[in-house]
């Protein structure tokens, strides 16, 4: 036999040997020993979702006001599940419900498309710890249940319900709008801040593949995690937020209806936000009570979700006489050195529209300062006939252009949801309530809105808007609540861009120096804050339906403000008896850091003072702080806002200030 032969021979030997082993090989793991068998059987790969922890809020100073608190999912596998091999009444005990429960919580309607049999759901939603520690240890007892972990959000502070927001379950609408976000049982950003930055917020989710056994228990990860993918925390946002003037406006608020803004004027961040009634943010944890709560609080009488800082349009009475003096000086229809003797009111066509008592207005300081009413109804009427008195609708339009300059009548653009325009009427407005053919109108019919009523509506964001335009001397930022990303992601642009109020600057110092004397002898006296110049002005809404509303507006100080607020109180009264001394202390607050001893007595009057119950028969909202009602001590009627009954015109009446 040749060489080549013999070496062909061997390699067909070894060849045959090696077929022989592995054969043999394959029938021993397969006949005789079936450990591999029995892995593969009694092991499943689960592919779990790693939950992100949501990013954290913080206030200006940087102090947490909303934070990440654990929390566990029980979740099932339904084809996982053998009701007839686990003790049914034991894992009933340990979750704390009945057969009924469970049969509720595991049955599932497989035809909707939002579950299957083979992926795993929630069970039972947000466990106790303790009901977590109880159940983990006889986990492996029920197979196709597992706990998953979750971040619910906690509020530090119990404060800024409205303007922090709160987290929801998805819902299909959620999801059908984020494809490839959200799946069933994910949680998003509901309402305020939440919901503004919930892209942001929500971070990203990440998976792992894990093996369990055949009782349910975790054997390793499925290829030693090899296509598992990190969550990637959101994004932590300081906010412009100061929780402890938040937290200040609401304790002088309890029991009130009304809202707070107050606005940094330099930058347009908002310092506080606050919609009263409120209620303790952390009720609307993502707990097992939350549902009942939730219904509670929508039902209650005093619609404590309804946010009355961007979505209640109000008129706001007399602090409206600043934009008309404004304009009118900028025109040339107002002259400043005008003085103006009101003897109760203004008379116009054989009726009296009255105004209070005060003294000889001597010009447009005083004017402001004493809220003359005769005094704007007469400016307001040269305003709108500046170019002829059958030619009203051109000088409406040009006064409607400057009040949407000051971001009236229009929405102002916040980084916070539902936020209303508010209604400045013009011409078109008018011209359908008042059409020509039965004689339209002219400016006695719409003079209304010379002091802020009338068709006339803001909302208390737009009022603080102003009163941060006019510190400013005639120019405002966008209001944001975002100040900033932790990882340095910037705020959208439109924030630090200034809008520009085309008024001279000189005609704003006018107003000013008006406010001031408004605080200091005049209708406002209420709001002085010792050491601190402020300028503001009060109004008093007439309200049809009952107790008219308080109104003010401010800033301070007069040199390089710090703070501009604007303080709405529902069924208050005159401006100068809620709104103008809740306003004076939030300024002496956020600039002193403290009340002094000789204000206390205001403090202890707003505190106490129970509106809600003096105006309405009910129940105030969940939240409140209650406080035994004490009638409040009556403003000495020198620094009251006083309105004279009986005067109207137009659609509401005349007698605001």
């Amino acid at each position: 036999m040749n060489i080549g032969a013999q070496r062909q021979r061997t390699i067909q030997i070894v060849f045959i040997v090696s077929a022989i082993a592995l054969v043999a090989q394959a029938a021993y793991l397969q006949l005789i020993n079936d450990s591999f068998r029995r892995r593969a059987d009694d092991t499943t790969i689960e592919k779990l979702t790693v939950y992100p922890p949501r990013g954290l809020v913080y206030d200006r100073h940087g102090r947490l006001i909303v934070n990440n608190e654990a929390m566990y999912d029980l979740m099932v596998t339904y084809n996982q599940v053998d009701t007839n091999a686990i003790d049914l009444d034991k894992f009933c005990e340990l979750v704390g419900i009945d057969r009924a429960g469970f049969r509720t919580r595991f049955e599932k309607d497989w035809k909707s498309g939002k579950f299957s049999r083979s992926v795993p759901y929630v069970f039972e939603k947000k466990l106790s710890i303790e009901q977590y520690a109880r159940l983990q240890e006889s986990l492996y007892e029920f197979p196709g249940f597992f706990v998953q972990p979750r971040n619910i959000r906690g509020y530090p502070y119990n404060a800024g319900a409205h303007v922090l927001g709160y987290i929801n379950e998805v819902d299909s609408r959620d999801i059908e709008r984020n494809k490839d976000v959200y799946e069933s049982g994910d949680y998003i950003g509901a309402a305020g801040l939440e919901s503004q930055y919930e892209k942001e917020l929500r971070g990203k989710k990440g998976y792992t593949s894990l093996l369990k056994d055949h009782l349910g228990r975790i054997v390793g990860k499925y290829m030693d995690g090899a296509f598992d993918s990190v969550a990637t925390p959101g994004k932590d946002l300081i906010s412009s937020i100061d929780i402890e003037l938040q937290q200040y406006g609401e304790y002088l608020m309890q029991n009130k209806t009304g809202s707070v803004v107050a606005i940094e004027p330099r930058t347009g961040q908002v310092l506080c936000m606050l919609s009263a009634p409120s209620y303790n943010p952390n009720l609307l944890a993502m707990t097992q009570e939350r549902g009942k709560i939730f219904s509670d609080l929508l039902t209650d009488s005093l619609k404590p979700f309804f946010d009355r800082t961007v979505m209640a349009k109000y008129p706001p009475g007399s602090i409206f006489k600043t934009v008309v003096t404004l304009v009118g000086l900028q025109e040339g229809t107002l002259n400043p050195d005008r003085g103006q003797s009101c003897n109760g009111g203004y008379f116009y066509a054989g009726r009296l529209y009255k105004c209070h008592n005060h003294g000889h207005v001597g010009n447009v300081v005083d004017a402001i300062a004493y809220s003359c009413n005769t005094y704007y109804f007469n400016e307001f009427r040269n305003e709108i006939d500046k170019f002829g008195f059958s030619n009203a609708s051109q000088g409406l339009d040009l006064f409607t252009e400057y009040c949407h300059q000051f971001g009236l009548s229009t929405q102002l653009g916040i980084d916070y949801p539902n936020e209303s325009a508010g209604n400045v009427p013009n011409t078109a407005y008018y011209d359908k309530i008042y059409p020509k053919r039965l004689g339209g109108w002219r400016s006695p019919t719409i003079m209304s809105v010379a002091i802020g009523q009338g068709e006339l509506q803001l909302t208390t964001l737009q009022m603080a808007n102003l009163a941060a335009c006019i510190a400013n001397g005639g120019f405002w930022y966008t209001p944001h609540l975002a100040q900033q990303f932790k990882d340095g992601t910037p705020i959208p642009g439109k924030y630090v861009q200034r809008h520009d109020v085309k008024i001279d600057k000189h005609w704003f110092e006018l107003v000013q120096e008006g406010m001031a004397e408004c605080v200091n002898r005049g209708t406002a006296r209420i709001a002085q804050v010792p050491g601190i110049q402020v300028c503001g002005k009060t109004g008093t809404s007439q309200n049809p339906h009952g107790e008219d509303h308080s109104v003010f507006f401010a800033f301070a100080p007069k040199e390089n403000p710090r703070i501009a607020v604007a303080v709405y109180v529902e069924n208050a009264g005159w401006g100068a008896s809620y709104a103008a001394p809740i306003a004076g202390l939030m300024i002496e607050k956020y600039i002193n850091d403290t009340i002094a001893a000789a204000r206390l007595p205001v403090e202890e009057r707003m505190v106490k003072a129970d509106l809600i119950h003096r105006t309405k028969a009910g129940k105030p909202a969940i939240q409140a702080q209650k406080k035994t009602p004490v009638k409040p001590e009556e403003v000495p009627s020198d620094v009251q806002d006083q309105p004279v009954l009986g005067a109207t015109t137009g659609q509401q009446g005349q007698r605001k200030r």
